[in-house]
């Protein structure tokens, strides 16, 4: 096979990930649906009922606007934007991710274009969502640790083992963010730059003017994690890590309602290594499938049955519903407002 034809399969294999994934996720739904008791499923989630599903809603909606203002940490001095626009494409990042057959990262690309609407440069714009993205897996894998750690002292060889394979899976992630990091911040960067050139190309808008200094992601980059802006950054980090952990609370909720009593360390293991579960299986729209065997393993380790396990993730699924349809609608509406969002060269703050 000729370097060409290899090329060409890869590219074909990348367009068709997120329909390979959905037919897995489907596949896997589809298996444990088939080997549980759908009217015990229904049962345990209608325990749940209206307020707790409203619940565990307001808890979402506040864990997406907080990673909205960590996001608009990031841009904070270097853009002439206020938090809205962030927080707004924050919850249109989310909501393309959970409900479009897309793989986990299209709304976050697609989250950098529609930045450039409020007028900062194309190559600004991916630098942000290039860190966002990186603080983000880092915070999520730190919140997975601290999971792992606490499952490690619970009793029982199940969930040691598990606490044991949580931990060196996440040493490889450690060693994957850390190049990921260094891909950044030692201007290896530019290569990468050259073969995603189209793509950061239409993240500007034909009416943007083209200002020196603006057209290098690696530059704006190198902005970005300048070291003056230590503070902004951690404060990104802060946000993204509290977010994570407020996560539980939609665990807490679910499981009270439901009338399973589970301590604080218990919902913050379940969230914690269900989400990090979930986010290994990024090629997968929404984790669709895979989000549920998640939750049915790690709830066995504290007695939870599979029925109320499932339930459980479905509860999880309704914030993406009610959250996500409003989401896909602002984007078309942004799209078609594009040109009077923030006229080029206007000033002041979003």
């Amino acid at each position: 096979m000729t370097a060409a034809a290899r090329g060409g399969l890869g590219r074909t294999l990348l367009r068709r990930l997120p329909l390979i994934g959905t037919l897995a996720g489907l596949g896997l739904a589809a298996w444990l649906v088939a080997t549980n008791d759908l009217a015990a499923i229904g049962a345990a989630f209608g325990r749940i009922g209206v307020f707790g599903l409203v619940g565990i809603v307001l808890v979402r909606a506040l864990i997406v606007f907080l990673c909205g203002l960590a996001w608009a940490r990031i841009l904070d001095g270097l853009a002439p934007l206020g938090p809205g626009p962030f927080v707004v494409l924050r919850y249109v990042r989310e909501g393309i991710n959970v409900l479009l057959p897309v793989a986990s990262i299209g709304g976050d690309v697609l989250g950098g274009r529609l930045l450039t609407f409020w007028g900062v440069a194309g190559a600004l714009a991916a630098a942000s969502i290039l860190a966002d993205m990186l603080i983000q897996v880092g915070t999520q894998a730190l919140f997975a640790g601290i999971g792992a750690a606490l499952l490690s002292r619970m009793e029982g060889e199940a969930a040691a083992d598990l606490a044991r394979w949580m931990l060196r899976a996440l040493a490889v992630a450690a060693l994957v963010l850390a190049a990921f990091f260094a891909v950044q911040r030692t201007g290896a960067a530019r290569f990468i730059e050259e073969k995603i050139g189209a793509l950061s190309r239409r993240f500007v808008r034909e009416a943007e003017p083209q200002r020196p200094g603006q057209g290098s992601v690696q530059a704006a980059l190198d902005a970005v994690w300048h070291g003056g802006r230590r503070g902004r950054l951690a404060e990104s980090v802060a946000l993204h890590l509290a977010a994570w952990t407020l996560g539980a609370a939609e665990i807490w909720i679910a499981l009270a309602c439901i009338g399973v009593e589970a301590s604080l360390a218990e919902v913050v293991v379940i969230e914690a290594l269900s989400q990090a579960i979930k986010s290994a299986a990024f090629p997968v729209p929404s984790g669709l499938g895979v989000q549920e065997g998640g939750f049915v393993v790690v709830c066995a380790l504290f007695g939870i049955d599979a029925h109320t396990a499932i339930a459980l993730s479905l509860a999880k699924r309704v914030p993406d519903v009610v959250l996500g349809l409003p989401a896909l609608l602002a984007w078309q509406n942004i799209e078609a407002r594009r040109a009077s969002v923030r006229p080029p060269g206007a000033d002041g703050r979003g």
